[in-house]
């Protein structure tokens, strides 16, 4: 039964990547905190139906809920909120997979101080070598852009996710993931909803592309790629499970590339390798 969990980090890399084709594909057609709206909406109603029809444990601790709740603040409210608006005031995928992948290394000088994690002298290279990895990966799209406006809502999902991670894997590392999924959407729908109301027209052109989008990153990145998140998160330690994120860049390039016909340079594939190279020393054991 080993090789199935082994395969589950590269699982979650994968469909974590499809994040921002599923964006690319949807934000054309509704401003971003309505589709992200239109998504936690979508997935609270289908995960609750779910968890009571299953008959899920609920969580008996006000406190653990809230922690769980919390978390999911930070995760999905402040990450995916601060992707999708980047991406939206034209900020490219690329460019904010870039800022997000630095979570490793943040990730890496928090575990120590929270959570009691020793950071060997491996890992440490591991991160590096990754995030150079995933500066190549990303280096030709940087261009001549106005940047200063749109690095605002990226580096607040690098906050995000750091901030998540370590909180779920300091204050609620296991839950029950059906019950856990609505607790933690709904205070993020709540939210998303009132910041999209007073900022946004909340409008949608309902196209079957929009459609797909949303379809998409609701039953495969809210399901399949959170699901897989929280298993890792319970299961690992959080410098291993922030190592990830270096392959997401890597990956979100192939992926566009089989969609969109995006190029690969020699950079970009020189990235590849040290990303890869990077997280294997990172996840290492010591």
């Amino acid at each position: 039964m080993r090789p199935l969990p082994s395969l589950l980090p590269f699982l979650f890399v994968f469909l974590w990547s499809t994040g921002f084709i599923g964006a690319k594909f949807g934000l054309p057609y509704a401003e971003p905190l309505t589709f992200l709206l239109a998504r936690y909406v979508l997935v609270l109603t289908l995960m609750t139906s779910f968890a009571l029809a299953t008959r899920a444990p609920w969580p008996s601790d006000r406190r653990q809920a809230f922690h769980i709740g919390v978390s999911g603040l930070l995760v999905h409210a402040l990450y995916l909120g601060g992707v999708f608006m980047a991406i939206k005031q034209g900020l490219p995928a690329g460019v904010t997979a870039l800022i997000v992948g630095m979570q490793p290394l943040l990730t890496a000088c928090g575990a120590g101080f929270l959570l009691g994690e020793k950071v060997s002298p491996r890992q440490w290279l591991g991160l590096v070598l990754g995030f150079a990895g995933v500066s190549l990966v990303v280096a030709n799209k940087l261009g001549d852009l106005p940047l200063a406006a749109m690095l605002l809502p990226a580096f607040a999902a690098l906050l995000g996710i750091t901030l998540g991670t370590l909180y779920q894997k300091r204050f609620c590392p296991r839950f029950d993931l059906r019950s856990g999924s609505v607790i933690q959407f709904l205070p993020t729908a709540v939210v998303t909803a009132v910041v999209a109301w007073n900022t946004e027209s909340m409008t949608i052109d309902w196209t079957p592309e929009f459609v797909f989008a949303l379809l998409w990153l609701v039953l495969v990145l809210s399901f399949g790629a959170i699901s897989l998140l929280n298993v890792l998160i319970r299961s690992g330690s959080a410098v291993n499970v922030a190592s990830l994120f270096y392959l997401t860049p890597p990956s979100t390039a192939v992926i566009a590339w089989l969609v969109f016909g995006e190029t690969l340079g020699g950079l970009a594939l020189a990235g590849m390798v040290l990303a890869v190279g990077g997280v294997y020393l990172a996840r290492a054991r010591t």
